[in-house]
């Protein structure tokens, strides 16, 4: 989405469909056991909804270019476009035969082909961060056959105790978890691994679930802005592009300094309000402040009844401590529900309520399109 601010007060919220996304829920929506849209008539505290697509941003003219041919004027853009499905197009087969669930609308194909997959028929998921992980033990749950591919080691961002907590979990449930797992190739009926063979070892999966890395849309590159190797927004500390200071940038579209944080939930609420601060701040005839956030972990959902919750240290490394279970699965949802309507609603009812922890330190992080979309 980009939303539009006019000194005047009119705000602009363009945005390709008429209801918000809870990407946090999107494996839920796909293995039907919840939603994952809500109206944007109950989140937005006023200005105008443009269900359109932002093609362009013309800074010179200070318009938004839409994929309707129209084109809005602005005082201040607010970049948040948020993450995509990287298109694994170095892997023969994978844009063709496997679906992403990082989109509402991929979830959607993904919702309508398991419906045609026989619930005993294998499923590959393809991705061992938070998102496969909670793909795959959505479908494990429902009864699906379910093999996880982590390329590498399952759940790299947690700690050595909840990486063997989810890795219990996934095969008491049945899902083959494949840690050193390298898909080369995806078939129509089938994926093919990497063992050291000249074919490769050929796995049967009558539906391929791709959740092996995100990029960002192209809005930004498309605009003439300097972006980092991703694509996302290259900004100061206050996320306002480096380009052009009527333009800040916010969520997994910004990268502050060059050094982007975690894709998730969790950091999408306060970079939000940062920018929204950003724009007011000259308004308002004072200094934007610097981004100031501190981690605290991650929540995973094990399906319906159980989750974990990791903890971490202000600079997103995790301790060897976590909550599991039936309490890990509460607290889960409790995030969810806090994190998108209820925080959202209420900073609409009272701006500048959103609160979060400070003091971390700025991480390093990696540029690759590998970097994992996380839960909150």
């Amino acid at each position: 989405m980009t939303a539009l601010a006019h000194a005047s007060g009119l705000r602009s919220l363009v945005n390709p469909r008429p209801k918000f996304v809870e990407r946090i829920r999107l494996h839920q929506f796909v293995a039907r056991s919840g939603d994952a849209t809500i109206d944007y008539g109950t989140l937005l505290g006023g200005g105008q909804l443009v269900v359109d697509s932002a093609t362009r941003i013309d800074t010179a003219a200070r318009t938004v270019r839409l994929a309707s041919g129209r084109a809005l004027d602005y005082d201040y853009v607010i970049y948040a476009v948020g993450s995509t499905a990287a298109t694994p197009s170095m892997v023969p087969g994978a844009v063709e035969f496997a679906l992403p669930i990082a989109e509402f609308e991929s979830a959607q194909r993904l919702r309508a082909r398991l419906e045609e997959v026989p619930r005993d028929a294998p499923v590959t998921v393809v991705g061992g961060g938070l998102t496969g992980i909670e793909t795959a033990a959505e479908l494990a749950e429902q009864g699906r056959t379910v093999t996880l591919v982590c390329g590498r080691t399952l759940a790299p961002s947690l700690s050595a105790p909840g990486r063997r907590y989810v890795a219990k979990w996934l095969t008491r449930h049945g899902v083959a978890v494949l840690e050193a797992g390298v898909v080369t190739e995806v078939r129509p009926d089938a994926v093919v691994l990497a063992d050291g063979s000249a074919d490769g070892a050929v796995r049967p999966s009558a539906l391929t679930v791709w959740a092996a890395g995100f990029g960002v849309p192209e809005l930004a590159a498309a605009s003439g802005l300097r972006t980092d190797p991703l694509g996302r927004l290259l900004t100061d500390e206050t996320l306002t592009s480096v380009d052009d200071a009527r333009i800040v940038a916010a969520d997994d579209a910004a990268a502050p300094s060059g050094r982007p944080l975690r894709m998730s939930g969790y950091a999408a609420g306060p970079l939000g309000a940062q920018a929204a601060n950003t724009v007011l701040s000259p308004i308002a005839g004072t200094e934007p402040t610097v981004i100031d956030l501190a981690f605290t972990g991650a929540c995973v959902s094990l399906g319906r009844r159980a989750a974990i919750r990791q903890l971490a240290r202000k600079d997103d490394t995790a301790v060897n401590v976590y909550i599991g279970g039936r309490m890990g699965a509460a607290l889960k949802e409790v995030t969810c529900k806090f994190v998108v309507p209820k925080r959202i609603r209420r900073e609409a009812r009272k701006p500048g309520s959103i609160g979060w922890p400070k003091g971390g330190p700025r991480p390093e992080r990696p540029t690759s399109a590998s970097q994992e979309v996380t839960s909150p």
